[in-house]
């Protein structure tokens, strides 16, 4: 990896980074889901993992170079899944701001997307999600090339997207912007199904207290302009504590 400018490290090392995180929280699917990063500089060069290895095996090194196909542009010993990157190919070529793009098949987040309401006001943690969140409707496995630009559609300039029936979606301009943007759309899932399976009444959030809030939210936990910023450099410390191979 002499070859590959810093840029493009420490883009690696975060992407690496992600992977792992995903696999720590338990949010990952064996092989089937993909997290992409575009390579700086570029407007057609992504970075996805090595089809076959799971999350927790991801390194800087083993990443693969594609393009918007997701044919590999570069020499590399691993395989990848270009059916795989169907979903991303789509939301990175119309949203430049979308250089990171994350997709779950999480059980919360399925069993969310399976309910006609969707995601419902019931948390603070719902709050900074329901103000940058849309929906797009099942149509079989996303592998065709026609189903496109209803998913653009449909996310349009929001942070996150649930995929009716499949899964979550979080999209961000850097890496950690579109982790913490799927920790707080997990999180939301995760207690709505909790508190649904109480058998109580929920009690909703109150439209005026929504409209507000999600600002509120935001001022209070971005101090370094955005809650990627703030959070990411300690997850960071905690997977060099932890197994710091994903730096390699």
């Amino acid at each position: 990896m002499n070859k590959v400018a810093p840029e493009e490290w420490a883009v690696r090392v975060d992407l690496a980074a992600c992977y792992r995180l995903v696999a720590r929280y338990g949010w990952e699917d064996l092989v089937f889901t993909h997290i992409t990063a575009r390579v700086p500089g570029t407007e057609d060069q992504f970075l996805i993992n090595p089809y076959g290895m799971f999350f927790d095996e991801i390194t800087a090194s083993s990443l693969v170079k594609i393009d918007l196909q997701g044919n590999k542009i570069e020499d590399s010993p691993f395989p990848v899944n270009p059916a795989g990157f169907v979903i991303h190919s789509a939301i990175h070529a119309a949203r430049h701001d979308a250089k990171c793009v994350l997709h779950t098949h999480t059980l919360n987040g399925v069993a969310v997307s399976t309910q006609r309401a969707g995601l419902l006001p019931i948390s603070q943690h719902s709050i900074s999600v329901l103000a940058r969140l849309g929906y797009h409707d099942f149509e079989g496995p996303a592998l065709r090339d026609d189903e496109k630009p209803r998913l653009v559609a449909d996310l349009g300039d929001k942070t996150s997207l649930i995929l009716r029936n499949h899964g979550l979606l979080t999209v961000g301009e850097t890496v950690a912007e579109a982790f913490v943007a799927m920790y707080y759309l997990e999180t939301s899932c995760a207690i709505q199904v909790r508190a649904q399976s109480g058998g109580g009444e929920l009690i909703p959030v109150p439209k005026e207290i929504m409209e507000t809030a999600y600002a509120q939210v935001m001022a209070a936990s971005s101090p370094r302009g955005s809650r990627g910023g703030l959070i990411w450099p300690g997850l960071l410390r905690r997977l060099d504590r932890l197994d710091p191979s994903f730096r390699t």
